[in-house]
C-alpha cells in the first residue's frame, strides 16, 4: 500500500485515563492506515476504545503515547480538516438549513457569498435542496442528520469522523441514511472513519471494518468487504461476513452476540 496514499496514520497509540487514584488504560498499541478515499468502519462493544480513537484522529483527546497524523501532519488539535458528524445533531434549531451549515465557514473567515453558495451546494447534494430556508426544528430527525453531514462536508475536510451518527434514529430512517451515507461518499470520494456496535451497520457501510474488542489485545481484526452496493442482508455473502466479523469480536463466544445486535 503506497505511503503517499494514506490519509490516517496511528502509529502505537495508547490512551490511559485517571480517576480518583484509579488508572482506567482504553486503548493500547494501536497502529492503523487509512488510505485516501476509503470507507472504514470501527465496531466493538462499550469501552473497548472506538469512540477514544476517533477523538484522537480529531484532535479533541491526545494519546497519552504514540502518534496520530492525518494528511501527513501531526494531529495536536481540533481542525476544519478533520469534521466530525455525532449522534447529536448539534445544529442551531432557531436557524434554518443553510444557515446551520454555513457555521463553520464562517468560523473559517469565508465570505457571505462564498458561504451561501457553498452551503446550498451542499445541501443539494445530500438531498435537501428543497429546504435550505427551513428552521430546522421543523425537519425530521433523518433531515437533521443529513444538515449535520452537510455542515461537515461543506469544510471540505480531509476525513470525515462520524461517532455512531444513526444511533437515535428508527430503523427505518436509518436504512435510508445508510443509502445517502454511501452515496454521499461515492459522489465525493471523502475520507470516512465511521463508529458504530451494530454488524449490520458495519457491513452495510464499510469497504474495511475493524473489529476492536476491551482489553489489552485492543484491534481484534481488520476485515475488507468485496460486496456490490446496494448490499443484500440477507444474501449467503453477507451473513458470511456477518460471521466472519461476529468471530472477531467475540472469539467465537456464541452467547456474546446480543452485545452486537440491532
Amino acid at each position: 500500500m503506497p505511503t503517499s496514499n494514506v490519509m490516517v496514520s496511528c502509529r502505537h497509540i495508547g490512551r490511559t485515563f485517571y480517576s480518583e487514584g484509579q488508572k482506567n488504560r482504553v486503548l493500547r498499541d494501536i497502529s492503523l492506515d487509512v488510505d485516501a478515499g476509503d470507507f472504514v468502519v470501527l465496531i466493538g462493544p462499550s469501552g473497548c476504545g472506538k469512540s477514544t480513537l476517533l477523538n484522537l484522529i480529531a484532535g479533541f483527546d491526545q494519546p497519552s503515547v504514540g502518534r496520530v497524523n492525518v494528511g501527513g501532519a501531526a494531529v495536536t488539535k481540533p481542525g476544519p480538516d478533520k469534521a466530525m458528524v455525532f449522534q447529536d445533531y448539534a445544529l442551531l434549531p432557531w436557524l434554518n438549513a443553510r444557515e446551520n451549515v454555513e457555521i463553520g465557514l464562517r468560523l473559517k473567515g469565508v465570505d457571505r457569498k462564498q458561504r451561501r453558495q457553498t452551503a446550498t451546494e451542499v445541501l443539494q447534494l445530500v438531498g435537501l435542496g428543497e429546504v435550505t430556508e427551513r428552521p430546522v426544528y421543523k425537519l425530521s430527525g433523518g433531515m437533521q442528520q443529513r444538515v449535520s453531514i452537510a455542515r461537515a462536508l461543506a469544510l471540505r475536510p480531509n476525513v470525515l469522523l462520524m461517532d455512531e451518527p444513526f444511533g437515535a434514529l428508527d430503523a427505518f430512517q436509518r436504512a435510508i441514511m445508510h443509502r445517502e451515507l454511501v452515496r454521499i461518499w461515492t459522489v465525493t470520494k471523502a475520507t470516512i472513519i465511521f463508529v458504530t456496535h451494530s454488524l449490520e451497520e458495519a457491513l452495510i457501510l464499510g469497504r474495511r471494518v475493524i473489529a476492536m474488542v476491551p482489553g489489552s489485545t485492543g484491534m481484534s481484526g481488520d476485515l475488507e468487504i468485496d460486496l456490490p452496493r446496494p448490499r443484500d442482508v440477507l444474501s449467503s455473502e453477507f451473513i458470511g461476513y456477518k460471521r466472519k466479523l461476529y468471530d472477531m469480536l467475540t472469539g467465537g463466544a456464541s452467547n456474546e452476540i446480543a452485545a452486537f445486535a440491532d
